[in-house]
C-alpha cells in the first residue's frame, strides 16, 4: 500500500470518489432533464476519464483541439464535438484523417468562408462532414449572433454538398466574470434562449436542428433546464477547482483536483512551497474576474495565501501562525483545474490517501 503522503511532489492528484460523485451529478442532472451529456474533455484530456463519462450516460465527447479529438479516437472513442473554428486546409486534412478512422465527427462553423475551405477540401473525399452552427450568446469570442444570422449560415449549409448540419450551440464562458449568483442565473438563461431562438428560426424556415447544446460548469443546470435545450457540455465540473468555488457554483469539498506540495523553505515572513507557475499556473479568476484569493487553496491551511509564483517556487504569506515546517507536504487545490491538468503527464489516483492507480494525461 502507498500513501499519497509518501509520494515526491510536486504531483498531481485526483480524488477518486469525488470525481465520480461529480461525473454521476451531472449525469444524473442529464437524465432528470432528458438532456443529452456531452463533457468537454479539455479540462481532463484523458481517455481513462472520458471512458468513466461514457459509462455514466455520455452521448460522446466534446475536445477543443484536434490533437485531443485524435487522442481521445486513438483511446477507442468515436463520437466527438470538435468545439473549435476550423478551416485551414491542413488541420481539415487531419479531420479527414478521423473521418477515415471510422469517427462520427463533428465540428462547429461561424462563417461561411469556412464552409468554403471545408467544401473545397472534401469534394474528393467520400465524406459528408456534421458541422454545428456556433452562436454567440454574450462571450463575444466566436459566433453568429441570435436568430436571423443563425437562420443566414444554416441556410448556407445546405448549399454545400460535403456539409449536413446536425445542430446550434453556444458556450457562455462569460459566466465566469459574473459577480453575483444571480448574474450566473441571467447568463444561463440567456444562453439557453439564444440556442432555442435560433433553432426555431431555422425550423420555421423548414430546416430541422435535431441538437441544441449548451455548455459552462458555471450554467449548465441553469440553460440546460430552458425548454427546447437538447444537451449538456459541462467540463470543469468532472473536477471543478477555486474558481468555480469563489463564483459559488460548489464547494471546496467536491473540488476532486489537488497539487501535492512539499514545504521547502519556512522565514519570518513567508512559507514556500515546491509548486510554482509551472505547476498552479497563473489563473486568478477568469474572463477578467479575480473570484479567488492568491494562487490556489492550500487544504486545511487558512492562514496561509500563495501570494506570488515564480517557476517553480510557490511563496505563501502566513496570516497568524502556522504548523507547518520544512518538507511537510500539503495539498492545493488549483485556481483553474484545466490548465493545471494541462501541466503533468499523469494522475496519481486515490482514495482515502491511498494511491489505487495511475491514468495517463493524454
Amino acid at each position: 500500500m502507498t500513501l499519497i503522503t509518501n509520494l515526491d511532489t510536486p504531483t498531481l492528484l485526483l480524488d477518486h470518489q469525488k470525481l465520480m460523485n461529480n461525473i454521476n451529478e451531472i449525469a444524473s442532472f442529464a437524465k432528470e432533464h432528458n438532456l443529452a451529456y456531452r463533457p468537454h474533455i479539455k479540462t481532463h484530456k484523458s481517455v481513462d476519464i472520458a471512458k468513466l463519462q461514457l459509462q455514466a450516460g455520455a452521448v460522446g465527447i466534446t475536445t477543443a483541439t484536434i490533437p485531443e479529438a485524435e487522442a481521445m479516437a486513438a483511446g477507442g472513442i468515436k463520437d466527438i464535438l470538435i468545439a473549435h473554428p476550423i478551416s485551414s486546409p491542413q488541420k481539415i486534412k487531419r479531420l479527414i484523417n478521423l473521418l477515415e478512422r471510422g469517427v462520427q465527427l463533428k465540428i462547429i462553423i461561424d462563417s461561411k468562408e469556412q464552409l468554403a475551405y471545408l467544401q473545397k477540401e472534401l469534394e474528393h473525399t467520400p465524406f459528408t462532414l456534421e458541422v454545428w452552427v456556433k452562436i454567440n450568446s454574450g462571450l463575444n469570442r466566436c459566433g453568429v449572433e441570435p436568430g436571423k444570422d443563425a437562420l443566414v449560415l444554416a441556410k448556407e449549409i445546405m448549399m454545400h454538398s460535403k456539409l449536413k448540419l446536425g445542430g446550434i450551440l453556444t458556450h457562455a464562458g462569460h459566466s465566469y466574470a459574473a459577480s453575483s449568483s444571480e448574474q450566473i442565473e441571467k447568463i444561463g438563461l440567456q444562453e439557453g434562449q439564444a440556442v432555442v431562438q435560433s433553432a426555431e428560426e431555422c425550423e420555421k424556415a423548414g430546416i430541422p436542428i435535431p441538437v441544441r447544446s449548451v455548455g459552462s460548469t458555471p450554467t449548465y443546470k441553469i440553460s440546460g433546464k430552458v425548454p427546447g435545450i437538447t444537451e449538456i457540455r459541462p467540463g470543469n465540473a468532472v473536477f471543478f477547482d477555486a474558481i468555480q468555488v469563489g463564483l459559488g457554483v460548489t464547494t471546496i469539498e467536491n473540488c476532486a483536483l489537488t497539487v501535492l506540495a512539499s514545504v521547502v523553505g519556512v522565514h519570518p515572513d513567508r512559507i514556500v512551497f515546491d509548486t510554482g507557475s509551472k505547476t498552479l499556473c497563473l489563473d486568478k479568476g477568469a474572463h477578467g474576474n479575480e473570484s479567488v484569493k492568491g494562487f490556489g487553496h492550500v487544504v486545511g491551511h487558512p492562514e496561509i495565501t500563495i501570494e506570488r509564483l515564480s517557476e517553480e517556487h510557490g511563496v505563501g504569506v502566513v496570516a497568524g501562525e502556522t504548523s507547518l515546517k520544512l518538507n511537510d507536504k500539503v495539498q492545493i487545490i488549483p485556481n483553474h483545474a484545466c490548465t493545471v491538468a494541462n501541466m503533468f503527464e499523469e494522475y496519481v489516483v486515490h482514495e482515502g490517501g491511498e494511491v489505487k492507480d495511475v491514468w495517463k494525461v493524454e
